[in-house]
């Protein structure tokens, strides 16, 4: 069966944007008609910039017809998370203190977008702030697959968004799992870069010492492209890495001979569903019949890191707040406000610990790493959870939901997310592959082999 325009990969739309089978303006309609007929109940953008997405199709339309160069992105609808500054458009962050905002320049990662010919169609939802849940003011997105289950946060119009076919692709921001979480909620493949890989400058932080910005895909190939973009060293960032940026979208489709994947069995079954552990276990096997080793390892203690995130959270949080908070306390939601108050309150001896232990797994992991190209592990401990999932706070806290998650924000590792089929409810299961600092060529390289074997083509039912 024919694959309907708006579930084409990002890659394919592209391909054929350059050869001219599809034009810019005819795809970017098609998207906003899209968006206007399905997503007043999926509830995933906040803004819709139709005019200036079409008045930019026509331009790179008009770029092709005259021969000149055209981008890795060229022509193709994306969807950007509403934290990323976008030169003339607001952007509110979820929240109500930044609800007028109008920055006057383009996020770095935004610009690279756009010189790379993406088409912005528009800025999606996320939790207040980039925290635990939406502002009350804010109607949540729907999870196209599960209308009862949770999408993840704080990407989570990303995730609907990408999910439904409302934009070939989008970028998310990962705290404590915020491109993973909404990634394996929505079926998607999501790429958690190494810390310093991608700008941060023009971000609303979380929290600066953890935040990664990523893209979020329907195949690997497609966050490939996109991070090939979007990476590099910006003078606007002083945590921007040097180092040069690998080709990445020329590691997909290659072969996993030598490649060694880790698995700590330990690591990945204590406190977690028996469903959660087979599909890692599913993953294992897909990557093992594709030509990868399995190898035993042991992960570096991580406890410290994970009771503690909300602690580096909190403290870092109310210092990017610090304009507004406590000024204009009573515009912040609950929870935004209960985090502030809490860094605010927050031990400098707590914090300064946590950072010692930050820097013992970071070197404790590098030296895992030493014995493979990857590590797998799930990125949740349950199936996706039910939407009141972030209002249920279990007696023992949030902290054993992010101990797949935090520890990596904590140590910049890279991690990509990958889809492993529907379970019998029809809902997403995933996993993801944690690789060494700049190696994100190898995480693509081995998500596009599992990609191969394993054929997730899956769209949600929502036409």
């Amino acid at each position: 069966m024919d694959v309907p325009l708006h579930y084409l990969s990002l890659s394919d739309v592209c391909r054929r944007l350059k050869s001219g089978e599809f034009s810019a303006v005819a795809v970017t309609e098609a998207m906003l008609a899209r968006i206007e007929r399905l997503d007043p109940s999926l509830r995933s953008y906040v803004t819709v910039t139709a005019e200036d997405a079409l008045a930019r199709a026509a331009a790179l339309d008009a770029r092709r017809a005259n021969g000149e160069p055209l981008g890795a992105l060229h022509g193709v609808p994306i969807a950007l998370k509403d934290l990323l500054w976008t030169d003339g458009i607001v952007t509110t962050c979820g929240t109500r203190v930044l609800a007028d905002w109008v920055p006057d320049e383009d996020a770095t990662v935004v610009a690279r977008l756009k010189a790379a010919g993406a088409v912005v169609l528009g800025k999606v939802k996320l939790t207040e702030g980039a925290f635990s849940n939406h502002h009350p003011d804010v109607e949540p997105p729907v999870n196209p697959w599960a209308s009862e289950r949770w999408t993840g946060v704080s990407s989570s119009g990303s995730g609907v968004s990408v999910a439904a076919g409302l934009a070939y692709g989008a970028l998310g921001s990962d705290t404590g799992g915020s491109i993973r979480f909404p990634s394996a909620c929505c079926g998607l493949v999501g790429i958690k870069p190494t810390y310093g890989r991608v700008s941060r400058h023009g971000a609303f932080p979380l929290a600066e010492s953890l935040d990664h910005i990523g893209p979020m895909t329907r195949t690997v190939e497609d966050a490939a492209r996109m991070l090939g973009v979007m990476a590099g060293q910006d003078p606007k960032d002083p945590t921007s890495l040097p180092a040069a940026v690998p080709n990445y979208v020329a590691e997909t489709g290659g072969g996993l001979a030598g490649f060694a994947v880790g698995v700590d069995r330990d690591y990945i079954s204590a406190g977690v569903a028996p469903e959660t552990v087979e599909v890692v276990e599913d993953a294992l096997r897909v990557l093992l019949a594709a030509g990868a080793r399995v190898v035993d390892v042991r992960m570096p203690d991580c406890a410290d890191l994970v009771q503690g995130w909300a602690i580096t959270c909190g403290v870092e949080c109310a210092l990017a707040h610090a304009a507004t908070w406590p000024s204009r306390e009573d515009e912040y939601g609950p929870d935004l406000a209960r985090l502030l108050k809490f860094g605010q309150a927050a031990s400098a001896t707590d914090y300064a610990r946590l950072e010692r232990a930050r820097e013992r797994f970071r070197a404790e992991l590098d030296a895992t790493f030493s014995e493979v190209q990857a590590i797998a592990a799930p990125c949740m401990i349950s199936p996706p959870p039910l939407t009141d999932f972030g209002t249920r706070v279990p007696e023992e806290g949030m902290a054993p939901f992010i101990q797949f998650t935090a520890p990596f924000d904590y140590s910049g590792h890279p991690t990509i997310t990958l889809p492993v089929g529907l379970d019998g409810d029809g809902v997403p299961r995933a996993f993801q592959l944690v690789g060494p600092r700049l190696e994100e060529a190898a995480l693509v390289r081995m998500g596009s082999a599992f990609e191969a074997a394993a054929g997730f083509d899956a769209h949600p039912e929502i036409d």
